[in-house]
């Protein structure tokens, strides 16, 4: 062909696996450091297999290479093989045979890793000479990565260019894949992804330039919808067949700018692409190297996202007379995470859990202000706050008051059974023209619980003839219009599976670890409102807060199922509040009394957190540093309060009585 010319390339020894792929998904520290080492020494012995294979004489074809199962036949030998560059990336380039062999088994394409920036572009036709290996994406133990190692050729000796103008069609692509049906054989190949595809999740965009993507519309937390069991694992299946990944396909950690970013600077989960032109790869689907894999594809062309799920700038109106919400703000702490200052319960710096630097700080308040001054409850319920009496919880309604008026906020203060032992807890304001606590507030201390749940009960400040002893008849017989009910903010164990054992340990049917405990406190939440109604003399009651369990799992079916009816099952069945692993739904949870569910006016979830990029949030490590030729901060210069948390809001409104 013409153009021919001939690329000597000398590699020095490398280990099996990719450093520069590793590092962009791998574990910090030792845990990476730990990895490499473990890479090279699968390395050494894969050279070592490979001195004693003869190398083959001729070009083998790249299909031969893939063969049809998902382990190449020849891994450890040397091949030469031909193709053309389908994509360069930052650290290697797919090569892609130009005809094919017809069978849909085989992959028609590899990866050839050169370590670096590679000396080949797309459109040009190449001969290479490598070794065949399996490369594992993960670290190693990582049974899931294990199954699915990647095809790859290592340790060129030559890169030989021999023309321009090679052009490989890509094949139609249509997600959801069939049962039973495995990306495996589209392994490194060029495709043509059929849309429409929605934005699932986006917290890794900011760090990896990674979109989470789906055919057929939001992906849902099958226990949102189901309970669990086998019908939830088969619609997790379900998903995951038409869900991918969608990569930046650069190796380096956090780009700048950040890629798909549209109108406002952000990309948020449930906008829309139309088809992608791209290679399919496999890596990691979280950033510890232990963490799950999947497939995805890198583009060949630019993507655009249509805006199928714009912004409000408030929540959607839930009527009534009294307003109340349920807000994580996900760490809030105003003792910094510097690595000098402790913090509760065990007083060390390994308890700080928020802010890093003053900086932090600084717009992290500013944006959980632009939150709850954007909603306007009369009762706000808080999870997340650090454990350290009224400090954190000062300077936030200090904050809060400077925006929204002098004195228009005040905090419920730690009752006299405490607030726990964890980093942190519970909390409550209420806007004192609007609302008045009735009696001193009041912690379950049942040692079931990891934070303790708060319970206050108030009463609107106007509506009824004072000292009314409750929502019937005043004493001179008109009927009280006031609000008088009991919030109840509570915080269940979280889904992780640290220390989790026996009946806490993740049994399979997708409610995580630690179920059994939730249930445990739910029943002891339970127990704990009925002491409340009791002491306070209220029947009407709402449990609010974060329940780390979706809205079919066993913690909140006890609750529906023992008097406390849900009531963003009522009045937003779709709803959610929270994205992981590419799929929403809703952990943050209000349930109402039975003597209460008639005047919910109407619950709701606002949207103005979780499907935000987590480079939009308060951590400066979400995002790249600043720098001359970076792009610009995605941060606006006053801050918003889009990506104050990682949850979203949940807004209940209350009727007086009629």
């Amino acid at each position: 062909m013409r153009n021919a010319r001939l690329l000597q390339i000398s590699f020095a020894a490398r280990p099996t696996a990719c450093p520069a792929r590793r590092a962009r998904r791998g574990a910090a520290g030792v845990a990476f450091a730990l990895a490499l080492a473990l890479a090279a020494s699968a390395s050494a012995s894969a050279s070592a297999a490979a001195a004693v294979v003869p190398a083959p004489v001729g070009d083998t074809p790249i299909p031969a290479i893939q063969g049809r199962g998902a382990v190449s036949p020849m891994v450890g030998r040397r091949v030469t093989t031909r193709g053309a560059v389908t994509r360069a990336t930052s650290n290697g380039f797919f090569l892609q045979d130009i005809v094919g062999d017809g069978d849909p088994r085989t992959s028609d394409a590899v990866f050839v890793y050169t370590g670096a920036a590679p000396v080949v572009q797309a459109g040009q036709c190449v001969r290479v000479d490598a070794r065949v290996v399996e490369f594992d994406v993960g670290a190693a133990g990582n049974a899931d990565t294990a199954a699915h190692t990647v095809t790859e050729l290592h340790g060129a000796t030559a890169i030989e260019v021999l023309g321009d103008g090679c052009v490989v069609r890509p094949v139609d692509l249509a997600l959801p894949l069939r049962a039973g049906d495995d990306m495996e054989r589209f392994e490194g190949m060029l495709v043509t992804l059929r849309g429409p595809l929605t934005v699932q999740q986006n917290y890794f965009l900011g760090r990896f330039g990674e979109l989470t993507l789906a055919a057929g519309g939001r992906v849902e937390t099958p226990t949102n919808r189901l309970r669990p069991g086998a019908a939830a694992r088969a619609l997790a299946a379900a998903n995951a067949r038409r869900s991918l990944l969608l990569d930046d396909g650069d190796a380096r950690q956090h780009p700048s700018p950040a890629p798909y970013l549209g109108e406002g600077g952000t990309v948020r989960d449930g906008d829309t692409a139309a088809d992608i032109t791209g290679v399919v790869d496999y890596g990691l689907a979280a950033a510890s190297a232990s963490g799950a894999g999947a497939w995805k594809i890198h583009p060949t062309h630019g993507v655009r996202f249509a805006r199928a799920n714009p912004r409000t700038a408030v929540p959607a109106p839930v009527g009534g007379t009294v307003k109340i919400v349920a807000a994580n703000v996900e760490n809030f702490f105003s003792t910094l995470a510097d690595g000098v200052q402790p913090c509760a319960p065990r007083h060390l710096p390994a308890d700080c859990r928020g802010a890093r630097s003053v900086r932090e700080f600084a717009l992290q308040r500013a944006k959980i202000v632009a939150e709850l001054a954007a909603i306007d409850a009369d009762v706000v319920g808080l999870m997340e706050i650090e454990n350290n009496g009224a400090t954190a919880l000062g300077a936030l309604v200090e904050a809060l008051n400077a925006r929204a008026g002098a004195a228009v906020y005040a905090q419920v203060a730690d009752p006299a059974e405490g607030a726990g032992t964890d980093a942190i807890k519970v909390a409550l304001l209420y806007k004192p023209a609007r609302v008045r606590p009735v009696g001193a507030a009041r912690s379950d201390v049942d040692a079931i619980h990891d934070r303790p749940p708060l319970a206050q009960a108030f009463e609107t400040v106007d509506g009824g003839p004072d000292g009314a002893a409750s929502a019937a008849t005043g004493r001179d017989g008109s009927r009280d219009r006031r609000v008088r009910l009991n919030v109840i903010v509570g915080h269940f164990k979280s889904r992780r599976c640290a220390g989790a054992v026996g009946s806490e340990a993740d049994q399979g049917d997708l409610q995580g670890c630690w179920n059994h405990r939730r249930v445990l406190q739910a029943q002891a939440l339970r127990r704990f409102a009925a002491a409340v109604q009791r002491r306070s003399g209220i029947a009407d009651t709402l449990l609010v807060g974060d329940f780390n369990a979706y809205a079919r799992e066993d913690p909140v079916v006890d609750l529906a199922d023992h008097g406390f009816a849900d009531q963003l099952g009522r009045f937003d069945a779709d709803g959610y509040s929270f994205v992981f692993d590419g799929a929403a739904g809703r952990i943050d949870q209000v349930f109402a009394s039975a003597s209460l569910a008639a005047r919910v006016t109407g619950a709701t979830v606002w949207h103005v957190n979780a499907d935000e990029p987590s480079l939009l949030d308060y951590a400066f490590a979400s995002r790249a540093p600043a720098c001359a030729g970076c792009g610009p901060d995605p941060q606006a210069p006053t801050p918003t309060p889009w990506r104050a948390s990682d949850h979203d809001p949940v807004v209940v409104g209350v009727q007086a009585p009629r």
